[in-house]
């Protein structure tokens, strides 16, 4: 069942760490869309994916996340 996952993510400079962010997120299995903005810092994700998974590939990529509310 696909649905939207909302993160907050810090660590985030530049377009470079959102390019490196979204690619981090696309590569979670069940991910079938990714959009990050680096203001306010935040990515929206769509699929049937495991919310750990996402927080680990985030954490992988150099930055932190928590899930929106």
């Amino acid at each position: 069942m696909s649905r939207e996952i909302k993160l907050t993510i810090t660590g985030m400079t530049c377009g470079h760490c959102v390019a490196h962010a979204k690619k981090s997120l696309e590569a979670v299995p069940g991910v079938s869309k990714v959009e990050v903005s680096l203001e306010p810092g935040s990515a929206t994700i769509e699929g049937d994916v495991d919310t750990a998974a996402l927080l680990a590939a985030v954490k992988d990529a150099g930055y932190e996340a928590v899930i929106d509310e």
